[in-house]
Formats: structure tokens, C-alpha cells, sequence
């Protein structure tokens, strides 16, 4: 009995030995493995230090465009306005301009009779100015006054009366 003591003694030696010993192999190819993991991490650290200060850069230079951008639409939102403005002008302008006419025809319609009776006695006028130098001037040159404009210019009047 005490050999079969000896033999599982020796025994599990032998199974603790092995065990050890794979523990070992196992323990060493995970330290290279975390030293390689290590290292990678460490490469990893190095890149994303670069893209940081990249990412900063492109963040500066992107709020710069932003403000510049800003500044431009607000000078650009002036020109808008001052543009607005002057058609806002032109509009009134014409508005006004619309008006004027508008009432200068009115006036023109409600006195044509008068500014047709203006017209006659400005050919009456002339006809009898014409017929004061004539008689003057028909003694030097002989010169007979024009009964026939008279006439003419009374006919236009009452043709563009009807």
C-alpha cells in the first residue's frame, strides 16, 4: 500500500510537473502576444496624436471659413435690402408717376371744351392780328390776310370734338 502511496505521489509530480509546464508555454505566448498588443496599442497612441492635432487643425480652420462665410451673407443681406430699397423706390416712383398722369388726363378730358375754345380764340386772335399788320403791310405789299387758316383750324376743333 505504501508503494501505491508512492506511485500516486509520483504521479500527480508528474501531472503538476506537466501542468507547469504547459502553465509556462501558456503564460509566455500571452506575454508576447500583450507585448505585441503593446506595441500596436503604442503605434495606435502615435497615429491618433497625429489625427488629433489634424481633427484641431481642420476644426480651427473650419470655424474660420464659418465666419468668414458669416460676414460675407451679412454684407451680402445688406445689398439685398439696399436693392429691396431701391426697388421699393421705383415702385413708389411710379406709382406717383401714375398718379400725375392719370389725373393730368382727367383735367385734360374735363376741359378739352375750354381748351378748344382757347384754340379758336387764339386763330381769332391771329386772324385778327394777320388782318391788322395786313392792312398795314397791304399798303406796302399788297398782302391779304388769311380768311381760309381761320376756317380750317375752326373745322379741325369741332371734327375732333364728335
Amino acid at each position: 500500500m505504501q508503494i501505491i502511496l508512492y506511485l500516486s505521489v509520483a504521479l500527480i509530480a508528474i501531472a503538476f510537473f506537466i501542468l507547469v509546464i504547459s502553465l509556462i508555454k501558456t503564460l509566455k505566448a500571452m506575454k508576447e502576444t500583450l507585448e505585441s498588443v503593446s506595441h500596436t496599442l503604442d503605434g495606435l497612441e502615435s497615429q491618433l496624436k497625429g489625427v488629433t492635432g489634424e481633427t484641431t487643425m481642420l476644426l480651427h480652420k473650419t470655424n474660420v471659413l464659418a465666419d468668414d462665410i458669416q460676414g460675407k451673407v451679412e454684407k451680402l443681406d445688406t445689398v439685398v435690402h439696399a436693392v429691396k430699397d431701391v426697388g421699393n423706390t421705383i415702385q413708389d416712383m411710379n406709382d406717383s408717376l401714375r398718379r400725375v398722369t392719370t389725373s393730368i388726363s382727367s383735367v385734360m378730358v374735363r376741359n378739352q371744351d375750354k381748351v378748344a375754345q382757347v384754340v379758336q380764340w387764339g386763330a381769332v386772335a391771329k386772324e385778327l392780328k394777320d388782318k391788322w399788320f395786313g392792312e398795314k403791310n397791304s399798303r406796302r405789299h399788297d398782302h391779304k390776310p388769311y380768311d381760309s387758316e381761320v376756317e380750317v383750324q375752326t373745322s379741325r376743333l369741332e371734327r375732333s370734338k364728335s
